[in-house]
Parts: structure tokens; sequence; C-alpha cells
């Protein structure tokens, strides 16, 4: 039986490094078919994180945010051209003449050819078709109905997958890009409902091996920039994020205030709550909802997170992502050196 390793299981080794300074650091990516980011980061469609405030930090940050797809194409699209109208007030031009993206997704059955055609007339930049489980014959008939149906050139990322079959099968159906990593999220239950699933970070490592012309994103398991940092040296050319960007002032939805502080909601979109809220049912449920602290502007977040992903390129001495992969050497932890890893301070009773 072959050993799986998550994230906490590996640690990269530091190497000599001649950067003098992290400006010197380039985190810009190419996920392929006109798909260039400045920061790897994508925020996930999930109607609690992306909507017109999200998508349109994500892009004026260098990343990009993707609008879900639990709504009417006429609420989805509307918002696409929300985000492309501040895109256009921000830099006096239209969005598709600055490098600002913004992606939204479909599913694989029902209106989804009707809403892709909708969503690239409103100017949408690319396509995610999203669902739990890519690696399935209705991906492959809809990424073939989808690239039949829809302008060349517009990028299409598909997912998610967990193995290098699954990541190879999309990209040769048609996919620009892949989400990898099935069942990892902080909100998903999916290892725990149906038992399947790889942990992230051997699912980068397995996926990487592809020989198809294919963007990776590492989506779900991503807890702190390190794990950023980790999942683009094993392979992945950028990382989707809900949790760390769970709460913040952008995301869809009220605060809610309790004696306790403040709070958002964020769910899992294959939860009861979700599944009952978009459609009105639920069948199979592998994700929660849940309530998480109010942690201010996202901006402040993802320039956090900028400055850590460039210091941890500085570690290995890579100016660059593709420096980083190349010179990448990783060595397993045991739990104690988890610990160790660890701040630890907090967890010692205080002695006088």
């Amino acid at each position: 039986m072959q050993k799986s390793l998550s994230y906490d299981d590996v640690l990269l080794v530091p190497q000599y490094s001649d950067i003098k300074s992290r400006a010197e650091v380039s985190t810009s990516t190419n996920l392929g078919a006109g798909l260039i980011l400045n920061l790897p980061i994508i925020s996930s469609p999930m109607d609690t994180i992306t909507e017109t405030s999200m998508a349109f930090v994500m892009g004026t940050m260098g990343g990009t945010g993707i609008i879900h797809r639990y709504n009417t194409i006429e609420v989805q699209t509307n918002i696409v051209k929300e985000v492309n109208e501040c895109f256009a007030h921000e830099t006096g031009m239209p969005s598709m003449d600055t490098n600002h993206y913004v992606g939204a997704a479909v599913g694989v059955t029902g209106d989804f050819i009707e809403r892709a055609q909708a969503l690239v007339f409103a100017g949408v930049h690319y396509i995610c078709v999203d669902v739990a489980h890519g690696h399935h014959i209705l991906m492959e008939e809809a990424l073939y109905n989808l690239k039949k149906s829809l302008p060349g050139g517009i990028h299409i990322m598909a997912g998610n997958v967990a193995t290098l079959d699954g990541i190879n099968d999309l990209a040769d159906w048609g996919a620009d890009s892949v989400r990898c990593n099935i069942g990892g999220g902080s909100i998903c239950s999916t290892r725990i409902q149906t038992g399947h699933g790889i942990p992230g970070f051997q699912t980068i490592v397995e996926c990487a091996k592809t020989d198809r012309n294919v963007g990776i994103i590492a989506d779900g398991g991503i807890r702190n920039a390190g794990d950023i940092v980790k999942a683009l040296a094993a392979g992945a050319d950028a990382v989707m994020l809900g949790s760390l960007l769970a709460g913040t002032h952008e995301t869809p939805g009220d605060i809610l205030k309790d004696k306790y502080g403040s709070w958002k909601t964020y769910r899992g979109m294959a939860s009861k709550e979700a599944q009952m809220s978009w459609r009105g049912n639920y069948s199979s449920y592998e994700g929660i909802s849940s309530h998480v602290p109010y942690h201010g502007y996202v901006d402040d977040i993802l320039a956090d997170l900028k400055r850590n992903i460039k210091s941890g390129l500085s570690y290995s001495g890579a100016r660059n992502i593709r420096e980083l992969q190349a010179k990448a050497m990783f060595v397993r932890q045991t739990s104690a050196g988890v610990t160790e890893s660890n701040t630890h301070i907090a967890s010692k009773s205080r002695k006088w």
C-alpha cells in the first residue's frame, strides 16, 4: 500500500540564497491559455467566499476570484459585469485590456452551456467547471460541449481530481488548468462520508508528474502561507483558497455579532445548508456549515500571504515559482517535528 503525505508531513530544506531583497522574488504564474496571475491565489467559487467584492479585490491584488454558480444565470452574469465595471473604474481602461481577471463557475448538467455562453458574453475571462468528482464521464462530456460551444481562447479550468490519471484525462478532454484535491478542505467531509481522497500534498506530487500542458491548482487543505509554498514547490502553479479568506469583509453575507465577538458564515457547498439554500433539497452531504471570526479586510490577508510566499521562495534561493520547483528539496517530519514547527510557547503554563 502506497504511503501518502500531507502538508504537515513535510518541510522544505533551507538552501543557499543570493537573494538580497524579497523585491527580487516574483510570485507571478502562468496557468496557460492566457491566464497569467501576479499572485498565485484563486478564491474559491463558494457562496460564502466569492461574489463582487471578493472577485474585485482578488483581481486588483494580482490573484483572481471565481464567481460561484449557486444562483441564476442573470445574477451570476450581473456580478461579472459589476466586477468588470469596478476594474474599469479603477484603471480607466476596459477590463479586457488589463491584467485583472474574473472567472465564473458552471456545473456539468442542466443549463451549464447556456450559463457559460452568457458569462462569456458578460465579459468573464475564464470558465471554471466546478464539480466535486471531476474524473467522471459527465466532466468529459461537459468539456467537449463547452469547447465546441464557446469562442476559442477562453481558458477552461476544471476539477476536482486527485490522481495523475485524473489530471491527464481532464487535460485531454480540453481543460487548460485543473483543480487538484479531493476532500481536504476545512469544511469538506468527503473523506469522512465516502472514504475517498488522497492527502493534499501527495495529490500535488502525483498530479505534477503529468506530461500534459496543463496548469495545476492546489485546491484544499491549505491552512497557511507555508502550505502554499509547499504546494507550489511540489508542482502547483497556483492555490485555491476558501478558509484563509473566510470571515473577511469582502465575503458575502452579513457580519453577525454576539457577546463573544463578530462572525461570518462559512459553509461547504456540499453541506446540507448550502444545498437547501440553492436548490431546496439535499442529496448526499459532504460538507458542513459554520461561523468563523470576522477577520477584517482581505487585502491585508493577501498582502501578508504574498510577503510570506516571497520569503518562502527566498529560503530555497528561488526568484520565481519555476526556480522553486527546480530547486526544492523536501524532508519528512515526525509528529514531534510538527509540534516543534508550530509556535508552542502559548501551550506552556506560566511559571514564576
